[in-house]
């Protein structure tokens, strides 16, 4: 199995392999392979943040990438985060969210916070395999984890609007998951809150925001189009690429 290519992992302690072909999450009639990387137990921080570089991500405890047979859908996506251009829309939502109140909270399961996970995946991914997870699929998802996590709480007026688990990487930050209040008129969370991101960046000297992948034919990942400029990690080189915003 080939390994990333980054001279700066100690690759003797890890082990890589593909799993068994699945049914894509984004593609529609396409199977999906992954390579991850083992023991979990030995990628810390400093680990985890060359195998970012590498395109990798993670689930819980897992850490992977996509290895799929004859695809190269999946571009990992990074944010510059000093030459950011926010559109006039994205300033809009920063100004419309300013009322949001942040605090930081340990990976500990919150009622109240598996509930809007609920809602969020029940109306902004119905039938997605992820909308009846149970409390102990969402604990392993979300509050599992083997580096620097943070898990953010945005609350509005003492009602929880939006909750982001985020990374700590050595030159970024990675944005593992956000889930929010769907059902709120007019709200523009997940722009604010990549955003927000963006400026935490910024505040503790971290040139990039890491936002997982980018896939051209894929609607759900077409608001990170909207954000500029954008670095995709191409043909093993972090370039940066004019991503199409209008998936079909």
């Amino acid at each position: 199995m080939a390994q990333p290519d980054d001279a700066e992992l100690p690759f003797s302690l890890l082990q890589f392999y593909a799993t068994s072909p699945y049914p894509c999450s984004y593609l529609e009639d396409r199977e999906a392979r992954s390579q991850v990387a083992t023991p979990a137990h030995l990628i810390d921080s400093e680990i985890y943040s060359t195998l970012v570089r590498n395109g990798f991500r993670r689930s819980g405890i897992f850490t992977y990438r996509p290895h799929c047979d004859g695809c190269k859908a999946c571009i990992p996506v990074r944010l510059p985060v000093a030459e950011l251009q926010p559109k006039r829309s994205q300033r809009r939502a920063l100004k419309k969210h300013a009322g949001l109140v942040a605090r930081e909270l340990p990976l500990v399961a919150v009622a109240e916070h598996y509930a809007l996970y609920q809602r969020y995946q029940q109306t902004r991914h119905a039938g997605g395999g992820m909308d009846d997870d149970s409390h102990d699929q969402y604990a392993q998802f979300l509050l599992q984890s083997r580096v620097d996590t943070r898990l953010i709480e945005f609350t509005e007026n003492g009602v929880v609007r939006m909750v982001s688990l985020i990374d700590v990487l050595d030159d970024g930050l990675s944005s593992v998951y956000t889930f929010f209040d769907p059902d709120l008129p007019g709200a523009s969370f997940g722009t604010y809150n990549i955003l927000w991101q963006a400026a935490q960046c910024i505040t503790l000297g971290l040139p990039y925001l890491y936002l997982g992948y980018w896939i051209a034919e894929s609607r759900k990942m077409a608001y990170k189009s909207g954000f500029s400029p954008i670095e995709g990690l191409i043909d093993g080189q972090w370039r940066t690429f004019t991503p199409d915003p209008t998936p079909p």
